[in-house]
């Protein structure tokens, strides 16, 4: 009951950051000057600029420099972004390396050491404030996303050593665990029986501790990801291609010319077929990480859009009247909860079917242990 509270208050303060830094776009129009997207001058100080879903959703999953909660704008127009700013790195071979934070941007206002930051990227720029094309600048700054992954991992290595610590006074294997642990311990038996041994067999115990890692790394971010003002890591194409990569590498290392014999030369057709299905298996095996690359940016995306879908229709309302945003506001944000509640389970089945499929193409690329145990 209390989990499902919390839960309920996570989505209304996402809804009530959301339905701020909204508000503060839609006043851009007033702010004139201040903005990087100010409106001319000439405009009225009661038209607003028309509110962009599309744009507020997309800027809310990109990665950034900072972590942005929320915007407030006061009576004479000023705008206070409520940000913890990151470190910028940035190397270029006519300026050579510059560090300093985010924050000396103002949120784009400003330009710094030459440098300036428009939309989410920083570019380099000559004093009078127009572009430097003489210059390329190489970005190695801590993202949001970076620091979320970072963060992350650290939480990974606390509790899996934390866990392993207690093993080895022998809580868990001399008495029955306890805690956290009691709860980890159901979670890593389920990999372990129902992801790993129906696919790797006796192989199990050898790929068990990279399938226990990716699972737990996914669910992790995924489960960060759901938190107001948080990067969306895995709904990010990088993160996920470079999980797709080493899934793909550890595949590749666990092949064998059992699995290559039925790639170039499939056993039980004609010689015609054969070089006809050459290709196709060969394509076979790319595909299956792309598979796990998109089949977990594409789901932890979508949830994210659909909330903040919901959340944005409280602003479309809004511009036709007032009172018509006001009444469909309980509606949106009780769907918005709903959706909520499914990402939550969405993020471990995503976590789960990511690891059970790397699970089934490593046990392909070993080969059909069944076949071979039978045959001896």
């Amino acid at each position: 009951m209390l989990l499902g509270r919390v839960k309920c208050l996570s989505v209304a303060v996402f809804s009530l950051i959301f339905l701020l830094i909204s508000g503060a776009s839609m006043a851009q129009g007033e702010v004139g000057e201040h903005g990087p997207h100010a409106t001319n001058t000439a405009t009225p100080a009661h038209e607003h600029a028309k509110f962009d879903p599309g744009k507020e959703m997309l800027d809310h999953i990109a990665d950034a420099h900072e972590f942005h909660f929320f915007t407030l704008q006061g009576k004479d127009g000023e705008e206070t972004h409520v940000t913890l700013p990151l470190p910028i790195l940035l190397y270029s071979s006519q300026r050579g390396f510059d560090f300093f934070m985010s924050s000396k941007f103002h949120h784009g206002h400003e330009a710094y050491k030459g440098y300036k930051m428009v939309e989410h990227d920083i570019i380099p720029v000559k004093a009078d404030g127009s572009v430097d094309e003489s210059v390329k600048v190489y970005d190695f700054s801590l993202t949001k996303n970076v620091v979320q992954m970072l963060l992350a991992l650290g939480i990974l290595f606390f509790i899996l050593l934390g866990i392993a610590r207690k093993y080895r006074s022998g809580v868990g294997v001399t008495s029955a665990p306890k805690g956290f642990q009691n709860a980890l311990e159901t979670v890593i038996l389920f990999v372990r029986d129902d992801v790993a041994k129906p696919s790797l067999s006796h192989n199990y115990k050898k790929y068990l501790p990279f399938l226990l890692t990716i699972f737990f790394f996914i669910l992790i971010n995924n489960l960060f990801g759901l938190l107001p003002g948080s990067a969306n890591v895995t709904g990010n194409i990088a993160f996920t291609a470079v999980l797709g990569i080493v899934s793909f590498v550890v595949i590749l290392f666990s092949t064998n010319k059992h699995f290559w014999s039925h790639i170039f030369w499939f056993p039980g057709v004609p010689v015609g077929v054969k070089l006809m299905m050459i290709p196709v298996e060969l394509l076979g095996v790319f595909t299956r990480p792309f598979a796990l690359i998109i089949r977990l940016f594409a789901n932890m995306t979508a949830g994210h859009i659909i909330i903040l879908s919901f959340v944005s229709l409280i602003f479309i309302f809004a511009e036709m009247t007032r009172v018509a945003g006001v009444g469909f506001a309980p509606v949106s944000i009780l769907f918005a909860v709903f959706i909520y509640m499914i990402e939550i389970l969405v993020a471990f089945i995503q976590a789960y079917i990511f690891t059970n499929l790397t699970a089934v193409f490593i046990g392909q690329a070993i080969g059909d242990h069944h076949y071979e145990e039978a045959a001896h």
